[in-house]
């Protein structure tokens, strides 16, 4: 059935291999790999869970991380929660996280309580703010984070397990040596005016691995969180492929259920589409518009790149995605099959929708 995800799990598992040689044999950082981005697939995460350079598997919901946590931890590894726990969920997040990202202290004494409630200690990452404006308490603001670590460190169900930051997925901030060299000066000094070892200084993401190949990673950063580096093979700092990696893991393929030619202008006073936009039309004059059955609701058009290279995306609706392949040395027909590779918001949105198929090539 279309539309449909392919995924290569034999190019997913060498983009794995690639990236887990610059992180761990010339990086010598642990490695986490992040599963959110294909909504935690059941393939795909136990491929991770049975890689032997895989530290922790990470993602941003209790709920796909409650899914995978006996497979993740019967292969010696961690479950980690990358968003801050809400309240509601501080329960789950004691039994099925094994470490969680936090900023609140209120947050943290409410997974204390569950803690002692269950028997466990719950491991937690105090998260730094270096100016990217997502979470973390602020970096300039030391007071409040040595208040923050007394606190943690006074709980009896709580390890603190160490710091970290997040860049470039709010304001865009680029890794660098002197913001990263911030975060690895403060975990040294919290280790010495506590006398404590963090198990963790976590660098970031797949936007700061392009920094092991520069020779540019702060000595003191001993880990990184990699999901578009392995999925997409992207340093997404800069947008370049990362060395032995693939881009094309994943395929979106979708069915043409319209073949017409019309013009490319519509005719009459344009409006807002079915999102609010007020959309631009170029006059192409009188085009081969294919309609394929898949939509915004389950994709990100700005996030598709056809594989025939000819073919152009035009637009679409919530269940349609309209393109113009007049050039096409491919002479489509109503039923033929259209493949596009995707991005990061493509991918994101297409594995989370329901009405997309999966199929697995090994």
């Amino acid at each position: 059935m279309y539309p449909r995800l392919v995924i290569d799990i034999g190019k997913l598992r060498a983009n794995l291999d690639a990236v887990a040689h610059i992180t761990k044999d010339e990086g010598h950082c642990s490695l986490m790999i992040v599963t959110k981005g294909l909504c935690a697939d059941r393939e795909m995460v136990s491929m991770v869970a049975q890689h032997p350079a895989v530290d922790f598997v990470a993602d941003s919901r209790v709920k796909n991380i409650r899914t995978y946590a006996d497979e993740v931890r019967k292969n010696g590894k961690k479950t980690v929660l990358l968003r801050i726990p809400m309240h509601d969920e501080a329960a789950e997040v004691v039994k099925y996280v094994d470490l969680s990202f936090n900023s609140e202290l209120s947050t943290i004494k409410l997974l204390n309580e569950e803690a002692k409630k269950a028997g466990l200690v719950h491991n937690v990452l105090l998260m730094i703010d270096l100016g990217d404006l997502r979470e973390g308490i602020f970096f300039k603001n030391e007071d409040q984070i040595f208040a923050a670590v007394e606190e943690i460190l006074s709980l009896s169900n709580i390890k603190l397990y160490g710091i970290g930051v997040n860049l470039t997925c709010y304001g865009a901030i680029i890794p660098k040596y002197d913001n990263l060299s911030q975060l690895a000066d403060l975990a040294a000094r919290i280790e010495t005016r506590y006398d404590i070892k963090l198990n963790m200084v976590s660098g970031g993401n797949s936007s700061s691995i392009y920094l092991i190949e520069k020779g540019q990673l702060p000595g003191g950063i001993n880990n990184l969180r990699l999901g578009e580096a392995f999925l997409l093979g992207n340093d997404t700092a800069y947008e370049t492929k990362l060395p032995g990696t693939t881009g094309d893991t994943l395929i979106l393929e979708a069915q043409i259920v319209e073949l017409k030619e019309k013009p490319s202008l519509p005719i009459g006073e344009v409006g807002v589409d079915a999102f609010g936009h007020k959309p631009y039309y170029e006059d192409r004059g009188i085009i081969k518009r294919a309609i394929i059955a898949i939509g915004k609701q389950d994709t990100e058009l700005d996030s598709m790149t056809p594989l025939d290279e000819k073919i152009d995306i035009l637009g679409g609706s919530s269940d349609h995605i309209i393109l113009d392949v007049t050039g096409s040395d491919t002479e489509y027909k109503v039923g033929d099959i259209v493949r596009f590779t995707l991005g990061y918001g493509g991918m994101l949105k297409t594995a989370t929708s329901p009405y997309v198929e999966k199929v697995y090539i090994k």
